[in-house]
């Protein structure tokens, strides 16, 4: 059987479709069957001397290796339940006791394998490996709304930081005063896409302005999108669509960037999107960042067409900035961190504003992965 003609079990992308009866069981012997056929395959000499074809196998079977792990425990454990539960009613009452005694632990780890192998059966966003493209923008508030921005983009940076990933400033808008109207940069690193994704949306802070003199408290927003970055040959972007504007630009980079026009601002007729690029040296390296910025736009507006779950543009997914709409709240007054979605607050902003966002994070994740468990029938 060749590769090619294989079902496609890798994250079994089977889509939101329900699996019309078919039971776990058959299900992971179907996935164990794949795996052996992989196997093989990477043992033929013809597959061996092409390392390409080979690499592509390995990445196949890595990907579907914990699955199979995972069921053989779980077929080993329902042996040994079905081993002791026929000693538990056998003639010998020594023995019937002490396998009376390993039952219950038996079941619980059947229980615990059955609730991993569901865990490991749900179908897998194919971005949640990507690296990502965010942007922060200024919502209501005025100046205190870019402060919060630039507070945003710090909390990111040092979340970042801790999962060892890259940061790279794409383009930025600064207020003046230390904020930022807007704010965009990319973050390389594996799964960066699979944790930042539940950052979309409104962010809203409560605080006493510093340039605030009657210690009133204010409210204020910034919007955050997180966008799945995607490569050249997945969204093509004929040059006929686009118009390309170069200028000089207006931040730091010393006598080059002043005297040159290096930065680059991008339309997309059919969308009318705008997109720039402005921190790099080169009017080239400018283009080559601002198309990445479009693509991963693009990409997410075409995903939500395909998607019910995902807004339809990326207007959407962040919404207006109006006060009234947020994902998160910072109430400085409070010391106070609450997310919406979870109705959890937690009590250490500072933690939270250096980049301690695990808690939130992960608690989204596994609301996420509950909610695909109920959706889908094993």
């Amino acid at each position: 059987m060749e590769i090619d003609r294989l079902p496609v079990l890798v994250g079994l992308a089977i889509g939101r479709e329900k699996w019309n009866g078919m039971v776990m069981e058959e299900k992971l012997a179907g996935i164990e069957a794949h795996y052996n056929e992989l196997t093989a395959q990477m043992a033929r000499p013809e597959v061996t001397s092409d390392y390409s074809r080979y690499a592509e196998l390995a990445r196949q079977q890595n990907e579907i290796q914990p699955i199979v792990s995972a069921y053989h425990e779980w077929q080993r454990a329902r042996k040994e339940l079905a081993d002791a539960q026929a000693l538990a009613e056998g003639d010998d009452p020594e023995m019937a006791e002490m396998a009376r005694t390993e039952l219950e632990g038996l079941q619980h780890k059947i229980d615990a394998l059955d609730k991993q192998l569901k865990s490991l059966l749900l179908p897998k966003d194919p971005n949640d490996e990507r690296d990502v493209i965010m942007e922060i923008r200024a919502g209501a508030g005025g100046d205190e709304a870019g402060l919060f921005a630039a507070d945003l983009f710090r909390m990111y940076t040092r979340y970042s930081e801790e999962h060892h990933w890259k940061v790279e400033l794409l383009d930025e808008n600064e207020t003046g005063i230390g904020g930022y109207k807007e704010v965009i940069f990319n973050v390389r690193g594996k799964g960066a896409y699979s944790r930042l994704k539940f950052e979309s949306g409104v962010h809203r802070v409560q605080r006493v302005p510093t340039t605030e003199a009657s210690g009133r408290i204010h409210t204020s927003t910034a919007t955050v999108a997180v966008l799945p970055q995607v490569d050249d040959v997945e969204i093509n972007i004929p040059e006929k669509d686009i118009e390309v504007e170069v200028y000089k630009s207006q931040g730091a980079g010393g006598q080059n960037v002043q005297k040159n026009s290096t930065a680059v601002r991008i339309r997309h007729i059919p969308t009318g999107i705008v997109v720039q690029c402005q921190d790099e040296r080169s009017q080239l390296q400018n283009r080559l960042r601002a198309m990445s910025i479009l693509r991963a736009r693009l990409y997410a507006i075409e995903q939500g067409k395909r998607d019910a779950a995902i807004s339809e543009t990326r207007r959407d997914q962040v919404g207006s900035g109006e006060r009234s709409e947020k994902i998160r709240t910072y109430n400085f007054p409070q010391n106070r961190v609450t997310d919406h979605r979870l109705d959890k607050s937690l009590y250490h902003l500072e933690a939270v504003l250096n980049g301690n966002l695990e808690e939130f994070i992960d608690e989204l994740g596994e609301r996420d992965q509950a909610q695909k468990m109920e959706s889908t029938v094993f």
